[in-house]
């Protein structure tokens, strides 16, 4: 078993001991922390800010917040360094997300930052930069991760829906029992490998490109799709919003075109839907994972339904089918799937 797929099959335990974390004393008490803090500095706005995949959980946590009252926008912090600095201000909570911590981007980040900012760091690893330079710290339970990013990803998101849950006050039992059953299913998910990924892979056949959409918080399942396609299976993929993706892209779809549409039972479902189905119209391919079964039939269309209500979560567990993909189509390729040939695990220079 290769590393990149034993930290896939990894992530039910992250989960489980991340949750652990923040139902238990110590993980409770660094969330009320971060409450007074806010209350006491009168935050009036939260920036979320990353790199790679953390600036996708970030559209992840804005989405959760925005929705819950409570302002916020995510901005990449390499942007944020050299060209909007005047957004933080003393009424700003900065949220700086770093599966590692050592960003380079962030480090600069960090040390461009006045005392009176509230800083708060989200990260896999205790004794990094970020974790001794902040305010005060949200820390994943992934454990050590070696690979293109699997485990910390979905962790990092659980946290981050923790913290937007606890600040709103509905991170309670409910939500607990939520999560439990969440580990399950993604447990479930994992086993599933095997039939899942044969019919994706019978589905599209020879995949040189691939093209990623998604719609609010599965914008960052998208990406990091993508992400993941170009850094652990060096395949060319794309992502687009949603909405963006009828402004011109739509011109790409003829035969041989082939896409995966993330699609939650949102607000928005139904214009997603009807993209499946104008994109198998003209003749392209596209795999929708959703959590609610469109009942489609079309030869250019197939589905993937996680029963998994809640659009957060459901963010969460979208990208374990992608993983698992990535994995088979680097060893068909004759890689290592997950590792690096001209980078590495961090990013250490811009």
């Amino acid at each position: 078993m290769n590393k990149f797929y034993s930290e896939i099959l990894e992530q039910p335990k992250s989960l489980d001991l991340t949750l652990e974390y923040y139902s238990g004393p110590e993980g409770k008490q660094v969330l009320q922390n971060i409450v007074e803090a806010i209350h006491r500095e009168n935050i009036q706005k939260i920036i979320f800010t990353g790199m790679g995949s953390s600036f996708f959980v970030s559209h992840v946590a804005s989405n959760l917040f925005n929705s819950l009252g409570i302002q916020s926008f995510a901005l990449n912090t390499s942007e944020l360094l050299y060209g909007n600095i005047p957004l933080i201000t003393n009424r700003a909570l900065l949220v700086c997300i770093s599966q590692s911590g050592e960003s380079i981007e962030i480090v600069k980040l960090l040390e461009k930052m006045p005392s009176d900012v509230l800083v708060v760091g989200i990260c896999n690893e205790e004794k990094s930069f970020l974790s001794t330079n902040a305010n005060m710290v949200l820390l994943s339970k992934a454990g050590k991760e070696e690979m293109t990013s699997t485990k910390t990803y979905t962790s990092i998101i659980l946290a981050l829906c923790i913290f937007g849950w606890y600040l709103s006050g509905k991170w309670d039992n409910k939500k607990i029992a939520q999560i439990k059953a969440l580990v399950d299913e993604t447990e479930e998910l994992v086993s599933r490998d095997q039939k899942l990924i044969s019919d994706m892979l019978h589905f599209f056949g020879e995949i040189d490109f691939l093209q990623f959409v998604g719609r609010g918080p599965l914008f960052a399942t998208a990406q990091q799709s993508e992400l993941m396609f170009k850094e652990a299976s060096k395949v060319p993929a794309a992502s687009t919003l949603g909405g963006e993706f009828r402004h011109g892209p739509m011109e790409m779809v003829k035969p041989g075109f082939k896409s995966i549409l993330f699609a939650a039972a949102d607000n928005a479902y139904e214009q997603s839907i009807k993209m499946a189905i104008d994109i198998a119209k003209f003749q392209g391919k596209v795999l929708i994972i959703t959590n609610k079964d469109p009942r489609l039939s079309d030869s250019n269309i197939r589905v993937i339904t996680i029963n998994q209500p809640d659009e957060y979560l459901f963010t969460l567990l979208s990208i374990i089918p992608v993983q698992l993909m990535v994995n088979v189509l680097a060893l068909t390729k004759g890689f290592v799937p997950g590792d690096f040939i001209h980078g590495g695990k961090v990013t250490v220079a811009e």
